[in-house]
């Protein structure tokens, strides 16, 4: 059974990899402020599952269209912070937002949101659907300005949710976290296994 993995994230591909998943990696291209755009008030929770979802299913219509493999499964994920003013926030883009993001949420916490799809292919269709989301709570610690200037400097608070990575250099700055942890790297494997199950696959079989 092929693993789509519908996003671009090196931090997911590693997971899944140290997992004994070895996944085919897909770029769904969806425009995520478009589709966030088109949603009426939606919570948190339900705008990371909306946009994993509608990841998913762009893969999905490219999966049928060109009938590559008889059964797989496609994994779609997003992630946002939810920041304890009640904000959310995904990739920063540029050192400017990174840069006064860290300067408010330094020494707070946050929600990490994950949310996924997975849909199971079989003879080129989508046969079974299943999603939901991930909620983990992320101690900050407080950089110094040098720090935090060094650490933008890196490049990798741009394009990471929430301006931090765990399982990178933002790991220096994150005092803990209450939950999965491979929830905050980007996939998690709880979250996925339990949607796999609902769609009628075990883990074991991408084994």
């Amino acid at each position: 059974m092929r693993f789509v993995l519908a996003s671009q994230s090196p931090a997911r591909l590693a997971v899944l990899r140290a997992a004994g998943v070895e996944p085919v990696v897909r770029v769904s291209g969806v425009d995520e402020d478009a589709l966030a755009a088109s949603l009426t008030d939606p919570a948190p929770e339900e705008l990371v599952t909306a946009l994993a979802t509608a990841k998913a299913e762009a893969i999905a219509n490219d999966e049928i269209a060109n009938d590559e493999d008889d059964d797989a499964v496609i994994v779609g994920c997003d992630s946002m912070l939810l920041t304890a003013d009640g904000e959310v926030h995904g990739k920063p883009g540029t050192v400017e937002v990174a840069r006064e993001r860290w300067k408010k949420m330094a020494g707070t916490t946050g929600t990490l949101l994950t949310g996924h799809a997975v849909l199971r292919m079989h003879g080129g269709k989508v046969v079974a659907r299943a999603a939901g989301h991930e909620a983990t709570l992320v101690r900050f610690g407080r950089p110094t300005d040098e720090e935090l200037e060094a650490y933008l400097a890196t490049g990798e608070p741009l394009h990471v949710a929430g301006a931090f990575t765990l399982d990178g250099q933002g790991g220096w700055f994150v005092d803990g976290i209450d939950g999965d942890p491979s929830s905050v790297i980007g996939i998690s494997l709880p979250l996925t296994r339990k949607l796999l199950r609902q769609v009628d696959v075990a883990v074991s079989d991408l084994w």
